[in-house]
């Protein structure tokens, strides 16, 4: 049959999957891909956790050394800048001229353990800076600490230098050094600081004691612009004057030591203060020295005379005398058991008040005293702070050497200035005290106002006996032995002060400690002058002399006269307009 349909041909396996391959290409792709993506991604989040992981090490490290620093060489060199870089205030004094500053500069430093040739960089800093020790410096620089000074306060140029030497390991920190452009001037009183600006002693001291120091380890000052400057009650003009002069009175009269003191008697401000020798605090080592000491502050001397002054005022404030009592001194000679009291230029007769002073009598001076008696005679040399320490900014002073039992032989003894050392700053306070109306201020080196003394001040005496008492000074510059210092048209007082001094447990005749203390104007004092001498010698026009109104007395004088203008007290040629009336008559004087 030609027109039979032939029959369909039969479905094979192969036939049947050929569909299923052309169609199902796709889906294997798209298989394949589904993993690669999900293989890439597992790799992408552990390559992402790995480098957070890595992140997260350095971020605790990190964080770690800012909280818990372990670096010993970072450490070391954060506290060395930390102490190297203590900001200090200028000093100033009451006219605002700068005292002491700082300068910026830089120190040298060094990391051993990045010294690779020890010898190589001690040859080289040695040649730029010949000062340091070769030996020394190998020392350090082969040492196991992280950091150790080279060189502290280096100059530009020698930070030059040493910069082009190239030397690893080798730093610099900025740093600040203190200067004090007026040298000696003021030294005992500005004291000095060390090489990490901290200061060691004197007003520098008194600074860092009252906070500047605390303040700088904490951070809290930043530049010196964030510190107000200290003003000083000194004037450095007045310092200068009496500087030289002191300077040249030790040179002529031959004097182991001198020192000068000017103090406000009414505001209690010290204008000047010099203790010869003295020392350059911008060479601090000086300052070791044993005789560079403080001497108005930190000596304490027997006054001799000056201390006349007080018993004159103690007798006339007790009431049991008046300026117009009367002390039998005909004789000379005072006994006490076996003690005997003689008088240096004696009169022979019965001498007022105002004579017992004019002529520095001794036995006038102890009968005084015995009339008072020890208990009262004690407490007012209490009263006086003259049996305390004093205390004023500087840190340095003196406890006064008391007698360890007090007698009436002590009463009388220290009357006239002996059996008693006291520094001089507190002596001058007293007599101050005396003749400014009565009221004890205690000195001070910083500026303080005539309000500010006031309310720290304490009667003493009354009015009436520091008037008494500034006539009597007065006179004895007309008559007695203050008459040397009597500068015309200065309207000076004063008292002359000798004193033996004690040489293995005795007093020697021939070894003399000399105070001279003035004030002026005598009728309305606004200023005392101090000034002692330690072993003043004769000198040509002496005529064999050593005694205080020979030397110190001669000096105050002069002081007087550079420094009066200085401080504005006019020049007075008339009579003051309200007159000391004329209370005795007086003879001759003495110049003890």
């Amino acid at each position: 049959m030609s027109d039979a349909t032939p029959d369909p041909a039969p479905i094979t396996a192969e036939a049947s999957a050929a569909p299923a391959r052309a169609g199902g290409l796709p889906a294997v792709l798209r298989a394949m891909f589904r993993f690669a993506v999900e293989r890439s991604a597992a790799r992408v989040g552990l390559v992402g956790l790995v480098f957070c992981t890595v992140f997260a090490v350095i971020a605790g490290r990190l964080v770690t050394m800012a909280l818990f620093p372990d670096d010993p060489t970072g450490t070391a060199q954060r506290a060395a800048a930390g102490a190297s870089t203590a900001i200090r205030p200028d000093i100033v004094d009451r006219n605002g001229e700068i005292l002491a500053t700082d300068i910026r500069t830089v120190s040298l430093f060094a990391e051993p353990k990045n010294i690779y040739d020890k010898d190589e960089a001690v040859e080289l800093l040695t040649a730029v800076l010949p000062g340091l020790n070769a030996r020394e410096l190998r020392e350090k620089l082969s040492s196991k600490k992280g950091f150790v000074w080279v060189k502290r306060e280096i100059t530009p140029k020698q930070q030059a230098e040493v910069h082009r030497l190239g030397i690893p390991g080798i730093g610099f920190l900025p740093d600040h050094k203190r200067v004090y452009p007026n040298g000696v001037a003021a030294a005992h009183v500005l004291g000095f600081a060390n090489l990490d600006n901290v200061g060691i002693a004197g007003i520098e001291k008194y600074i860092d004691k009252s906070g500047l120091k605390d303040l700088n380890s904490l951070g809290f000052i930043q530049r010196a612009a964030d510190l107000a400057p200290v003003r000083l009650s000194l004037d450095l003009r007045a310092q200068h004057a009496v500087r030289d002069e002191l300077v040249k009175g030790m040179e002529h009269f031959r004097a182991k030591a001198a020192a000068g003191l000017i103090l406000d008697v009414v505001t209690g401000e010290v204008i000047a203060l010099v203790s010869l020798p003295d020392f350059d605090p911008n060479e601090p080592a000086d300052a070791l020295h044993p005789d560079r000491i403080n001497r108005m502050n930190v000596g304490v001397y027997e006054m001799g005379s000056t201390f006349k002054a007080v018993t004159t005022a103690m007798a006339i404030d007790s009431g049991k005398f008046t300026i117009n009592s009367t002390f039998d001194t005909a004789g000379g000679v005072l006994r006490y058991g076996r003690q005997v009291i003689h008088e240096y230029h004696g009169t022979g007769r019965v001498l007022t008040v105002p004579e017992v002073f004019i002529h520095s009598s001794n036995i006038g001076s102890a009968k005084m005293a015995l009339g008072v008696g020890v208990p009262g005679h004690k407490a007012f040399l209490k009263k006086m702070g003259l049996l305390d320490r004093m205390r004023t900014e500087l840190p340095e002073s003196a406890e006064p050497i008391v007698p360890a039992r007090w007698s009436e032989i002590n009463t009388i003894t220290i009357a006239f200035g002996h059996g008693l050392a006291v520094a001089p700053i507190q002596a001058a306070a007293a007599v101050a005290a005396l003749a400014n109306g009565g009221e004890l201020v205690t000195p001070t080196f910083l500026k303080r106002s005539e309000a500010e003394a006031h309310e720290k001040g304490a009667r003493v005496i009354s009015p009436q006996t520091s008037e008494a008492l500034r006539f009597i000074m007065r006179m004895n510059a007309v008559h007695g032995s203050a008459k040397k210092s009597a500068i015309p048209g200065y309207f000076i007082g004063g008292k002359t002060g000798t004193a033996e001094k004690v040489i293995n447990g005795r007093y020697a005749k021939n070894r003399l400690f000399t105070t001279f203390m003035a004030i002026s104007p005598a009728d309305k004092p606004r200023y005392l002058f101090l000034t002692i001498m330690d072993e003043p010698q004769p000198a040509p026009e002496t005529f064999g002399y050593a005694t205080a109104a020979w030397n110190s007395g001669t000096i105050t004088g002069r002081i007087i006269e550079r420094v009066g203008p200085v401080l504005g007290i006019p020049p007075r040629f008339e009579p003051p307009e309200k007159p000391f009336p004329q209370m005795v008559k007086l003879g001759a004087w003495g110049t003890r």
